[in-house]
């Protein structure tokens, strides 16, 4: 049986109650950061809590391992227009221990892509066509590869302010207890950033 009975019944009553109005803001990041985080379910309380962020404060783009896999995707357009069209000042990679994205077996999640039913001539085809398995399902050996990976994509992004600075965690997923990896890693960016 389907989730969305009861989801269209609880937003009915939230509705009704007016339980929204604890959550009004408007689009514009009140603490000017856009967070590029993963999904993974235990950060969609935690991380906001562990930051002292409430709603309004940031922009979150979430995805697995928050792994900017291409400089053209969807994640770093987001991270665009939160700079560029919504006011965020800085960006901060977040991280997390015991992330799913660890030490993906690409190859095994192509084989369930082809037990639930997916063509492997399809698969074929789009790594025929320059779209690598191993590349866009990458995963990484520990989090701060993968944070790093996506701290320097971001600062090295051709339609990035050279401003902006970049930053780069890890969070333990149970405790909130953020690791700083990297306080913007470009050399210049305080001399950028007050000069």
């Amino acid at each position: 049986m389907s989730i969305i009975p009861r989801l269209l019944e609880f937003n009915k009553q939230f509705v009704e109650e007016k339980q929204y109005e604890a959550y009004l803001t408007d689009k514009f990041p009140d603490k000017k950061i856009a967070i590029l985080t993963c999904m993974d379910t235990r950060l969609v309380e935690l991380l906001p809590k562990a930051l002292n962020l409430k709603n309004g404060d940031a922009k979150f783009i979430k995805n697995a391992g928050a792994v900017l896999t291409q400089p053209f995707g969807s994640a770093m357009r987001s991270i665009l227009v939160a700079v560029y069209e919504l006011g965020a000042r800085e960006v901060l990679v977040i991280g997390h221990h015991g992330c799913g994205m660890t030490n993906l077996d690409t190859k095994g999640l192509v084989n369930k892509f082809i037990e639930r039913g997916v063509d492997p001539l399809a698969i074929e085809t789009l790594e025929n066509a320059g779209i690598r398995m191993d590349k866009f399902l990458r995963g990484f050996k520990e989090p701060e590869e993968g944070v790093m990976h996506s701290v320097k994509m971001i600062r090295k992004h051709p339609l990035f302010p050279k401003d902006i600075p970049v930053h780069g965690f890890v969070i333990h997923p149970e405790t909130g207890q953020l690791e700083l990896l990297v306080e913007d890693y470009r050399e210049d960016a305080q001399s950028s950033v007050n000069g």
